[in-house]
């Protein structure tokens, strides 16, 4: 009798454990959706197509992913939202920059992006070029000159090194272009995945490692923890995205399923199937968590946000 009353009471808690962290999710995105707009040129200010066209993709929707993990970050390190939210701004900008370029007929040719028209469509594909362009340096500016951040030089400077580092050719950039290079074309497992740790995990590592970074008196081993932590939930988030593709609904969603199959990209579902690429996850997923052991309960922000991420619909 006793086990059947523990059970009874642990999925209310459970339950509310999940209320707490969604509660906390939302306020992270109505801060962003703040700190975002507060932080972009305003729409009338001269050149206004591009200022619009800029707010319009930044401020577009979206889950807010690589903020939510720097939060989270800093939380689980003592320190508060107001604390690393210029970075997070920094972060969110580089990547919807990657998106709207990502979306452009030159290289996915994506037609709808958060349930509404991508950048190129309501505008132009120029103008969604220099939308692209300028959301890049805006977010550098932020790294060395927002007064929000920490105000040590070396602080500033290295999370700008960490970003650069994140989008470059050992990143983002080089991962989008291994991407386009390998449509229809034969890789194994691990071409795959090195593929998605430069185009998705490394601006998800560099969330993660920013956080950490404005906490200078970190001791090494629990910054090489959060190292740890953030490469394979790169990979994971990147692998479900695959699976969202296939087996997710496209109105959840806000934009098409297909559309790798239809590109012909190697995916870990094309490579190796939906069970393999769930079960990796499951791998992945264990493996973050694991790491995130010598935080203890002060982790409790960074599980509750990966075990979120992983088990996710849209």
């Amino acid at each position: 009798m006793s086990g059947a009353a523990d059970i009874r009471h642990a999925v209310p808690a459970e339950s509310a454990e999940r209320d707490v962290f969604a509660k906390q999710l939302e306020s992270w995105r109505v801060r962003m959706e703040r700190a975002l707009s507060a932080r972009l040129p305003a729409a009338d200010a001269v050149p206004t197509r591009l200022h619009e066209a800029m707010r319009y993709s930044v401020l577009g929707g979206g889950k807010r992913v690589r903020p939510s993990l720097l939060f989270a970050t800093a939380r689980t390190l003592g320190l508060a939202e107001e604390d690393v939210e210029a970075a997070a701004c920094a972060v969110e900008l580089v990547h919807v920059y990657s998106l709207v370029h990502d979306d452009l007929p030159a290289m996915d040719d994506d037609d709808v992006r958060r349930g509404r028209p991508t950048c190129h469509k309501a505008y132009d594909e120029a103008t969604a070029v220099l939308a692209g362009d300028a959301l890049q340096p805006l977010a550098f500016r932020l790294l060395a000159r927002d007064p929000a951040l920490p105000a040590g030089p070396g602080i500033r400077l290295r999370l700008i090194e960490l970003l650069a580092d994140a989008i470059g050719t050992f990143g983002m950039a080089g991962g989008q272009a291994m991407d386009l290079e390998a449509e229809g074309k034969q890789l194994d497992i691990a071409q795959v995945e090195a593929l998605h740790a430069r185009k998705t995990g490394a601006l998800i590592r560099a969330s993660v490692l920013m956080g950490a970074t404005c906490v200078p008196t970190l001791e090494r081993r629990l910054h090489e923890a959060l190292a740890d932590f953030a490469t394979p939930i790169g990979l994971a988030f990147q692998i479900q995205d695959d699976l969202l593709d296939v087996i997710g609904d496209a109105a959840a969603l806000g934009k098409a399923t297909g559309a790798d199959r239809e590109r012909r990209k190697p995916t870990h579902p094309a490579v190796i199937g939906v069970a393999a690429s769930q079960e990796r996850v499951q791998r992945l997923h264990a493996q973050a968590l694991e790491s995130l052991t010598p935080f203890g309960s002060r982790a409790q922000p960074l599980r509750a946000l990966t075990d979120w991420l992983l088990s996710r619909r849209y």
